[in-house]
């Protein structure tokens, strides 16, 4: 059985971010996935200070929730992100939560996640798709550096409004389609 595991960085429950993930995760469920997500508000995850102790093979200094979540990426075969573009960017939970996974940069942890399949959502209330091209190279860049697989970028353009991805079909059902295809 597949596990897919699913960090949300949006700061509003039941929002477009949230919304198109549960989508996802349905299609994967569709298909026998056994499913999990993480919604990054509800936890206490401090920036990366740069000491460079996880690239030592050492665990991370910092007391927070993210040393939890190393253990469930690892055993997780699929991983989907999730976060609308603020100011160009992913939000400062889901940037931070991706600082943070330099704790795979060293050999020895790298080998745990290399080739995993992931997949990036990401909605955003402008129009045009090049409004989200930062979001979608820095997740392009820092997976290819941790040469994790991104399967898939579901981009979802005009739905700055809390639910507007409801009006969008066309977009469930590729989310839908994308969650089914991550389990093969």
């Amino acid at each position: 059985m597949v596990k897919i595991l699913a960090i949300i960085g949006s700061p509003r429950r039941n929002g477009n971010t949230h919304i198109l993930i549960d989508k996802l995760l349905e299609g994967a469920k569709s298909e026998g996935a056994d499913t999990d997500s993480i919604f990054l508000n509800d936890f206490k995850i401090t920036e990366c200070d740069g000491c460079h102790v996880c690239w030592k093979d050492m665990e991370c200094p910092k007391r927070d929730d993210m040393n939890g979540f190393y253990e469930k990426i690892i055993d997780s075969d699929v991983l989907i992100f999730g976060t609308p573009v603020y100011w160009y960017g992913p939000t400062a939970l889901m940037k931070g939560f991706i600082d943070r996974l330099v704790y795979f940069n060293c050999p020895e942890n790298r080998e745990k996640i290399k080739g995993k399949a992931v997949a990036v959502v990401i909605p955003f209330e402008e129009e045009d798709e090049r409004a989200s091209l930062a979001t979608v190279e820095i997740f392009e860049k820092s997976l290819g550096y941790l040469e994790m697989n991104l399967t898939d970028v579901l981009l979802a353009p005009g739905v700055g409004e809390k639910g507007a991805i409801l009006e969008k079909k066309i977009i469930l059902e590729r989310a839908f389609n994308i969650g089914r295809m991550l389990t093969r």
